[in-house]
Formats: structure tokens, sequence, C-alpha cells
């Protein structure tokens, strides 16, 4: 009894405080990690997706709003920005190969690119959702803040983009291994770079963690899929969308 006195008191405590979000978010990745590692870095065991469930318990259990834990996630959402930019150093070290393979690339990218974008917002159309979310799926495989601003840009839903967002991410850095080897597809660089375009930052660092070829190549394929994604919403939205 006491120490359940005593747990209870050092929850208020942490509760009345920005770092709960931190702390929630460390320890949840750290176990998450943790689990990861138990099953040989197998692909189904991502840790991202693992501690997206376990802080979704914990909020639920604790009865913590999603506005008190930001106030300290915050301080990791400020990471992405430096571990994005971190990613030309990888980027640099590969530029000679991305040089003799510009035209595959590109006809990748445009083909990745053009096929999240239908798919999405075709698949939602058959399903009867609205013109708003069908503007909220169709950025899904861009990275988060240029596919919350294309959605708010043509009247999505920017929260639903979030999540669909992350979503993506995960599922691609789970199912990518079973699809590119059942198409037979070996070559790291060609590996990377469709889990970029397709899976963005969760795609890229399940890359990152396989080899440092493949994670450029993603990481390549991550930022021209954003910028590409940004370029054709203003072309294909009105199409879409009449």
């Amino acid at each position: 009894m006491e120490k359940l006195i005593r747990f209870n008191a050092l929850w208020v405590y942490l509760a009345a405080s920005p770092l709960l979000g931190l702390t929630m978010t460390l320890v949840a990745y750290l176990v998450a990690l943790q689990i990861y590692r138990r099953f040989r870095f197998h692909p189904c065991a991502n840790p991202v997706l693992i501690a997206v469930v376990i802080l979704i318990v914990a909020l639920s259990i604790t009865g913590t709003s999603y506005k008190t834990y930001f106030e300290g996630a915050q301080f990791v959402h400020f990471m992405l920005g430096p571990a994005t930019v971190a990613l030309a150093l990888p980027l640099y070290k590969q530029w000679n190969n991305f040089r003799r393979a510009v035209l595959p690339l590109l006809l990748g990218l445009l083909a990745g690119s053009l096929t999240a974008m239908i798919v999405a917002v075709g698949l939602a159309y058959e399903l009867g959702a609205s013109r708003e979310v069908m503007i909220s799926m169709a950025p899904k495989s861009a990275t988060t803040p240029i596919a919350m601003a294309i959605a708010e840009r043509f009247g999505g839903q920017p929260s639903l983009t979030a999540v669909m967002v992350i979503c993506t991410g995960i599922i691609g850095a789970v199912s990518a291994k079973f699809i590119l080897n059942w198409l037979k597809i070996e070559n790291h660089a060609v590996r990377g770079f469709a889990l970029g375009v397709a899976s963005h930052g969760i795609g890229t660092a399940r890359a990152l963690q396989i080899s440092a070829e493949m994670g450029a190549f993603a990481g390549l394929g991550m930022g021209m899929n954003a910028i590409l994604t940004a370029l054709l919403a203003p072309v294909l939205f009105p199409i879409f969308l009449r």
C-alpha cells in the first residue's frame, strides 16, 4: 500500500511536469528497441510501431491528455529537423552512385509518387470518403510536415494526414522486405530508394539499419518524393476531385 502511495505521488509530480512526455517517449522507445533486438531485428517487430502502441496504452490507462503529453514530447519532435539535415552525410558519400543512376531514379520517383497519390485517392473514393478525407490521404507518402501543409492548403485535415503518414511509414517499413524479396530485388540502392519514396522517414530509418548505401538512397527518395508531391498536388487535385 505504501509503495502504491509513493507511485501515485511520483505520477502526480511527473504529470505536472513537461518532462512527462519526453520521459514516456524515451522509455517506450527503449522498451520497443529491446523487443526489436530480442526478435533479431525482424521487420514485424518495428520499434516505432511497438513504441506507438506502448504510448497509446500508457496514455489511456493514466488518462493523460495528448496536449499534456506533447508539452514534453515536442523536444523529440524538434530533433526531427536536425536528424533530417544529418542525412546529408550519407547522401554526400553516395553522390557518385546517384549521378550514374539519375534517369532510373527520376523515373522511379515519378512512378512511385503518382502511384501513391492515385491509389490513396482512388481507394478513398471507392469507399465513399468525403472530399476532405481524400485530400488528407493523397500526400500520405510524403514526409509529415510537407504532407500536412499540402492537406491544409487544399482543404484537408492535417491531423488525419499526420496519422496516415505515420501508418504508411510503419506499414512500409514492416512489409518492404517481404515485398522486395518477392519481387527478387536485391540491389541495396533500389531497395533503399523504394523505401524512401513509399515510406518517408520511418522507411529511411529502417534502411539505415541495413546499410549505408540503402540508407542514403532512402534519404534521397524521401526528400525527392516530398518535393515532387508538393509540385504534383496543385496539378492533380483539380483533376481527381472535380
